[in-house]
C-alpha cells in the first residue's frame, strides 16, 4: 500500500493469483495449497517487494509450521544416548573362529567314520549267497534296408498309351497302347522312365497309389526308390 502497488500488477508480475496474494496478506494460511506452495509464493512475493524473502519465511516457520519430531525429542534422553559407551560384539572375534574350526573337524571326523564299508564277518553254518545280476539284453532294432528297386504296376482304365525304359534305355513297354481291362506288363527295375499318353490310368509304385496328373499331352515320371518325380516333355523317353 505504501507502494501504490496494485493487486493486479503484482499477479502479473509474480504469476500468483490474486486470491492467493490476499490470503499472504491476511495471514490465512488454509486458503493457499500447502505449506511449500506458502513458502514459494513468500519467497517471490517478498523478493517482488525489495524485502528479506528469507526472514519471512523464517518467520512463517517460527509461527505456523509445527515442529519436527526429532526437534521434540527430550534434552535428557540425548545426552544420555550420548553419554552410553558403544556396545561391543557379544563374543570376541577368536571365539568365532574357534567354533568355526570345531565344526569343520566334527564334520570331518564324521564323514570319515562313515566312508568305509564295515564288512560283518559270516556266522558259522550259515552260506551266504550273492544275488546273480541278470543282465539283460536288450535287443537292436534292425532297421528295414531302403529299397534299391522299384516296381511298377499300371491298370488302364481308358485307352492309354505307355512307353516304359529302364536306366540304362532298354525299351520295357515299347509304346503300346492299352484298353481297359487289357493287362499291362509289371515291370521292376533300379530306375524307370514312363511315358503316358493321357491320365486313363491307374498307377503304384512299390504298392503304393501314385496320382497321375491330367494333362492334354504326354504325361512323363521319373520313378526310383527315393520317390516319383514328374518328367519334362524333352526328357520323357520315346519308344518311336
Amino acid at each position: 500500500m505504501r507502494a501504490r502497488i496494485d493487486i493486479t500488477e503484482v499477479e502479473t508480475r509474480t504469476k500468483i493469483r490474486a486470491k492467493y496474494l490476499r490470503a499472504i496478506e491476511n495471514e490465512e494460511w488454509d486458503l493457499l495449497p500447502g505449506p511449500v506452495y506458502v513458502k514459494s509464493f513468500l519467497r517471490t512475493y517478498g523478493d517482488y517487494l525489495g524485502l528479506d524473502s528469507r526472514m519471512l519465511i523464517d518467520e512463517y516457520k517460527r509461527r505456523y509450521e509445527r515442529p519436527v519430531d526429532h526437534e521434540l525429542r527430550p534434552i535428557t534422553a540425548l545426552s544420555r544416548e550420548r553419554e552410553r559407551p558403544p556396545r561391543g560384539p557379544l563374543l570376541p572375534p577368536w571365539a568365532v573362529i574357534a567354533a568355526v574350526l570345531v565344526v569343520v573337524v566334527v564334520v570331518l571326523y564324521i564323514l570319515g567314520t562313515s566312508g568305509g564299508t564295515k564288512s560283518t564277518p559270516p556266522v558259522a553254518g550259515v552260506h551266504t549267497v550273492t544275488p546273480r545280476r541278470h543282465h539283460r539284453k536288450h535287443k537292436k532294432k534292425v532297421l528295414p534296408a531302403a529299397p534299391t528297386t522299384v516296381k511298377l504296376q499300371l491298370a488302364a482304365t481308358g485307352n492309354v498309351y505307355v512307353c516304359l525304359v529302364n536306366g540304362t534305355g532298354t525299351k520295357l513297354i515299347p509304346g503300346v497302347i492299352y484298353a481297359p481291362g487289357q493287362s499291362i506288363p509289371t515291370e521292376t527295375a533300379p530306375k524307370l522312365l514312363l511315358t503316358l499318353g493321357n491320365a486313363s490310368v491307374q498307377m503304384k509304385v512299390n504298392g503304393s497309389p501314385v496320382t497321375v496328373s491330367a494333362s492334354p499331352n504326354a504325361i512323363g515320371y521319373l520313378i526310383q526308390p527315393s520317390g516319383t518325380t514328374p518328367l519334362a516333355p524333352s526328357k520323357q523317353p520315346s519308344c518311336t
